[in-house]
């Protein structure tokens, strides 16, 4: 598996990828052009379309050498062999865990705590996300999030993962914040070429 602790962390959103030919594609689009991490995220409660969506990315990351992730859903995780990402009120951290096993990526929902953080750090999570930084499209109601947390996260020592309203014109000075992570939804889904976007952010992590 690629190292997938530092570079962008691209989510699927169901509205803006309202089939399944859409999602394998866009996915593909941002896969190829060089993500660390693909989370699949689908509210819509339909458990057929999750578990056949989901199967279908995870064939597609296997073949690009990048890790799938499951948003909010430990048991469709566990059935795919893959990782899940939790947020406050999803579950237990450390039941996670124990039955995703020890090399699972586990992410976990801080928003702006540090003592979130510490507590989700001490129940064995991956790595831990922050936000929102800005003004987010996907989340506009989302509690915000001051950029000094990332550094004070620096002691968990876990890749930290920023979130909410990232683009190209706040990207490096979310870096240089400390964040590891940039997770986008709209801010690469959102797009007419994923690809496109997915390259010229890449930028960013190498200046």
């Amino acid at each position: 598996m690629t190292q997938w602790t530092q570079g962008l962390y691209a989510l699927t959103d169901a509205q803006l990828m309202l089939d399944d030919a859409t999602l394998i594609d866009r996915c593909e689009a941002a896969l190829s052009a060089g993500i660390a991490l693909l989370q699949y995220r689908d509210k819509s409660g339909d458990e057929g379309q999750r578990e056949r969506q989901a199967r279908a990315l995870k064939a597609l990351c296997d073949h690009y050498d990048t890790p799938l992730i499951i948003n909010d859903d430990a048991a469709l995780a566990w059935r795919l062999g893959v990782g899940v990402h939790l947020g406050r009120s999803d579950g237990s951290i450390a039941r996670a865990r124990q039955a995703l096993g020890p090399d699972a990526i586990i992410g976990a929902t801080c928003q702006g705590s540090l003592e979130f953080a510490e507590q989700a750090a001490s129940e064995g999570a991956s790595y831990l996300a922050f936000g929102r930084f800005y003004p987010s499209r996907t989340k506009p109601d989302a509690p915000p999030a001051d950029l000094s947390v990332l550094a004070q996260a620096a002691r968990f020592e876990l890749p930290r993962a920023a979130i909410g309203g990232i683009d190209g014109d706040n990207i490096e000075a979310t870096i240089g914040a400390g964040a590891d992570l940039i997770a986008l939804v709209h801010g690469i889904f959102g797009h007419d070429d994923p690809g496109a976007v997915v390259r010229r952010l890449n930028q960013a992590f190498n200046r």
